[in-house]
């Protein structure tokens, strides 16, 4: 059964060329939402989270909130592994799926297909799955011969559709999301936000970071203030 359970996790980042006296310094720790302080071996640091417990389930729906800074993208890391906590603890059972960046692990002067099956390798996919997906993931972004291409030579909005498409691609147990997508021009914006909502549908578990007050009534039915 999939689930998130977070024990009192802090996470911090070391500061090496922080000077603690400095006016300036001491107004961006004000303005930016960390909290600037020194860690246990008195390297100064910047805290991120301070002892988060969370327990989700499957069915569960969690939309997080706060202002810049206050943790919220360092939350969906921790879950994703991409940030192991400074302290505390933390389980999480189940297949994840990250759309906090979709164009992660594009390779520039690869071909559409190649990204296709690299980033399909990334996500732990084997070549035969990769393969079966290729068709329909090719189809759905709508750009044909482009995708024989160095995808440097594309545009943002193709990058995107490509990115999307690929992530979008395998259902999960566990989404992440930093904020709601909105992918392409108008005509493309529509199929794309049905693919989301049914992805984000078939997920046992979301956990969606936005600023947005009505997105969250909206998709969630757990809310954090961080």
């Amino acid at each position: 059964m999939p689930s998130i359970k977070l024990q009192n996790v802090s996470v911090q980042f070391p500061i090496y060329s922080f000077h603690s006296r400095s006016l300036k310094n001491s107004l961006v720790g004000k303005i930016t939402g960390g909290e600037i302080g020194r860690n246990v071996s008195n390297q100064v640091s910047v805290t991120a989270l301070r002892d988060l417990s969370l327990n989700l389930k499957s069915g569960d729906r969690l939309g997080v909130m706060g202002p810049n800074g206050a943790g919220k993208s360092t939350l969906l890391r921790v879950i994703a592994g991409i940030y192991a906590p400074t302290s505390g603890s933390i389980e999480v059972k189940g297949r994840i799926a990250s759309l906090i960046d979709i164009s992660l692990g594009m390779e520039l002067e690869a071909s559409g297909f190649e990204n296709i099956r690299m980033r399909g390798v990334m996500m732990g996919l084997s070549l035969k799955q990769i393969k079966s997906l290729e068709e329909e993931i090719a189809e759905f972004t709508e750009l044909g011969p482009y995708l024989n291409m160095p995808i440097r030579s594309y545009s943002t909005g193709m990058h995107m559709r490509l990115g999307f498409a690929v992530s979008t691609a395998v259902p999960a147990d566990i989404l992440l999301m930093d904020e709601w997508l909105s992918v392409g021009d108008e005509a493309f914006k529509v199929k794309a936000e049905k693919r989301l909502e049914d992805y984000v549908n078939k997920s046992s578990i979301l956990v969606l970071a936005s600023h947005s007050k009505e997105t969250i009534e909206k998709l969630t039915n757990l809310q954090l203030l961080l």
